[in-house]
């Protein structure tokens, strides 16, 4: 296949640009470095249109084909960001910047899109318009709507849109890709629960917080055992406890605890709302404590529509010959489904193989895959506008 052979000449170049961006990882709307080398390696490529600064850091990227007589035009999606993780991982790219890595291999997803890129504006064998969504904060800082509101799909009249995200564990080299739901819907909250201060030595004359503190987390996980359908998907995981207090022998005045909410079905979100605030306030008020919730919806199920799943998996097919359709949808959120949420498209998942898992210290990204995600953003092209 002649994507796959140019992206073998291509290889070792393009993995220097994606270790590059491993040794200088930005955070959500930081990535100003990264977002200023996209545009530059763009306009070095010839885009017939390089824009900067689409929602804060955002790059866009344009490629007309050798003809425009369909009238067609997908965009690509790839994630910027890094993760605020120290690096653990000993490698001559590692992170040069302390606390902050590419543990999620957005590294990765960004160099292959513009392999991808590279190849298209040399051939630009496709009927209609290339539009290559390079994107900030995906991790938890609201990227794609920041770049959905600066009119991204309007603007540049993107009427199927499509991403791609590594995978651990799936074996390397191989896609998957399913109908309807992929990945979860997400949610955060801030629970305060307030009580009165005093001497550990002395609880009766205090409120315990961390007593009543320890009762929400226990009774949170009754939502998922007894308030919803069985058959359906809903995490409530505390991730975080905190207090003012750093000494072995004093109650707090209050606690804070931190978590996330998972789930598929819009119908359960309501649910889980009324009951987190309902069995946090109620718990803490048995042990003469108060609860207070902050609950904030951050990004919709992500929803592949049938037809563009099924052309994601023909192009997927043709490049690597291995495509998983029939599996289980995963619990992580992508803010990509913002995208989807208003325009049709897919997003599959490039196996990683055997590497640690994401959003780990020792994640790395596997640079064998980059052949085989260029291509995939060749073929898509190609095949979803055919010259001829």
């Amino acid at each position: 296949m002649p994507a796959r052979n140019r992206f073998a000449e291509l290889h070792d170049e393009i993995t220097e640009w994606r270790r590059d961006f491993h040794a200088h990882p930005e955070l959500r709307f930081q990535e100003h470095r990264t977002a200023a080398k996209v545009a530059e390696l763009l306009a070095d490529f010839g885009c017939d249109e390089v824009v900067s600064g689409v929602g804060q850091t955002g790059v866009v990227g344009v490629i007309h084909g050798r003809a425009r007589g369909s009238g067609k035009t997908i965009g690509f999606r790839a994630d910027m960001d890094a993760l605020p993780i120290p690096e653990t991982t000993g490698l001559p790219h590692a992170s040069k910047h302390p606390g902050v890595m590419h543990a999620c291999g957005h590294d990765g997803h960004t160099a292959m899109l513009l392999g991808a890129a590279k190849y298209l504006a040399e051939t630009r064998n496709f009927d209609g318009s290339v539009v290559l969504i390079f994107q900030p904060a995906e991790e938890g800082g609201g990227g794609a709507r920041a770049m959905l509101d600066d009119g991204l799909l309007n603007r540049w009249g993107i009427q199927e849109v499509y991403g791609m995200h590594n995978w651990p564990s799936i074996p390397a080299g191989q896609f998957a890709v399913r109908d309807g739901p992929q990945m979860a819907a997400t949610a955060f909250f801030d629970l305060t629960i307030k009580g009165q201060g005093g001497h550990a030595a002395l609880p009766h004359k205090a409120v315990d917080t961390t007593v009543a503190a320890a009762h929400v987390v226990v009774a949170l996980q009754t939502i998922a055992a007894r308030n919803i359908d069985p058959l359906k998907t809903v995490v409530v995981s505390t991730c975080g406890l905190r207090s003012d207090s750093d000494t072995y022998n004093v109650i707090p005045d209050e606690i804070n605890l931190r978590g996330t909410v998972r789930y598929f079905d819009p119908d359960v979100h309501d649910v889980v709302q009324k009951r987190l605030k309902e069995i946090a306030e109620l718990t803490a008020r048995a042990h003469g404590a108060e609860a207070h919730l902050h609950y904030s919806p951050r990004v919709p199920p992500t929803i592949n529509s049938p037809e563009a799943a099924a052309r994601a998996a023909e192009a997927a097919h043709k490049v690597s010959g291995h495509v998983i359709r029939d599996f289980d949808p995963v619990m992580p959120g992508e803010d990509f489904a913002e995208m989807l949420a208003e325009r049709t498209g897919a997003y599959l998942f490039l196996g990683n193989g055997d590497s640690a898992d994401l959003h780990n210290p020792s994640y790395e990204f596997n640079d064998e895959l980059i052949p085989l995600g260029c291509s995939w953003y060749a073929e898509m092209a190609e095949q979803s506008m055919p010259l001829g």
